[in-house]
């Protein structure tokens, strides 16, 4: 099996630290290995363009129901630019731009600046749902979103269902997700659920406006809608649940390095997750599809370079 350069490095760090200790205590035994949690299915369900503070100011009863009961990070960082297309693939590919080649909101699969490291036979690098696909025996995959350019740097060939609506119609989008997981309650599942229309609120009336606030807040009730939804099909116990967004934003924009557009939230919670956990160590947007693979047991892509926080497991 391959191995990366980075774990790599570690291994040989940890042996020369372990045959160090061993040698002043021979009797000194090795460190208990990690028992992590096998997923049923994970759903992220996702607002385009949250800061930390807007998280904190609006009233958002479903999203504090996801935190109180698992894991969460405030100081989350995006890749650069902050902008949507290149952070939720960093989310969905495990890599930065530097790595998957989407580095700004124009790319297509044959029109592009940079090309990725490692791609398949149509020309597109591995996804979190191209490895389940090839690795989780009976994986079903889907994708829902209201921002057309968001689907483009994935295969299609990957997923098991997908929906399209508009920017105000997101509701929908929940609405099949729950059509989709009843259908396939018996089966291992990954589903994507996205929601643009916070961030065009906040570029029509600047981050941390009434209104913008008031956007996250009618997102929170679908974040509600999809809990009650798996609490009733029995479903919710077996379920991990995470929300992320892509960047922050500073007046009526981002795209910038500034700490409003850079830090972001991140949260996970589920099955083998601490409960009100607060992460404090480093986070960035390329390790949510690392978190994914672990949760499913599939080893990720040499390619990749996101790193699981180790610290959200029990």
């Amino acid at each position: 099996m391959a191995i990366s350069r980075r774990d790599f490095f570690k291994s040989s760090l940890a042996a020369g630290l372990a045959l160090g200790a061993a040698s002043l205590d021979p009797l000194a035994a090795a460190p208990k290995k990690k028992k992590y949690p096998k997923a049923k299915r994970v759903i992220i369900m996702t607002f385009d363009g949250i800061r930390v503070d807007a998280l904190a100011e609006a009233k958002t009863p479903n999203i504090d129901s996801l935190i109180a009961a698992g894991s969460a990070s405030y100081a989350t960082r995006d890749v650069m630019p902050s902008i949507t297309l290149p952070n939720y693939t960093s989310h969905l590919c495990g890599a930065g731009p530097e790595v998957h080649g989407v580095a700004d909101n124009k790319w297509k699969i044959d029109e592009f600046k940079l090309p990725g490291i490692d791609l398949d036979s149509d020309g597109y690098f591995p996804s979190v749902f191209k490895v389940l696909k090839d690795n989780v025996k009976g994986m079903k995959t889907a994708f829902y979103w209201n921002w057309k350019p968001l689907i483009l740097p994935y295969n299609p060939k990957v997923f098991d269902d997908t929906l399209y609506a508009g920017d105000p119609d997101y509701a929908d989008l929940y609405d099949r997700a729950m059509v989709f997981l009843k259908e396939h309650r018996n089966d291992p599942a990954f589903i994507f659920l996205y929601n643009v229309h916070t961030d065009h609120i906040g570029h029509k009336h600047k981050w941390m406006s009434p209104e913008y606030i008031q956007s996250i807040e009618e997102g929170d009730v679908q974040v509600g809608r999809m809990i009650d939804f798996l609490k009733a099909e029995g479903m919710y116990e077996d379920s991990h649940l995470m929300f992320i967004t892509d960047h922050g934003g500073i007046g009526n924009g981002h795209g910038g390095v500034s700490c409003e557009e850079m830090i972001v939230p991140w949260v996970i919670e589920g099955p083998g997750i601490k409960k009100g956990f607060t992460i404090e160590e480093a986070n960035n947007t390329v390790n949510t599809a690392a978190t994914v693979l672990r949760l499913f047991g599939a080893e990720q892509p040499l390619c990749w370079t996101g790193e699981v926080p180790e610290s959200i497991f029990v």
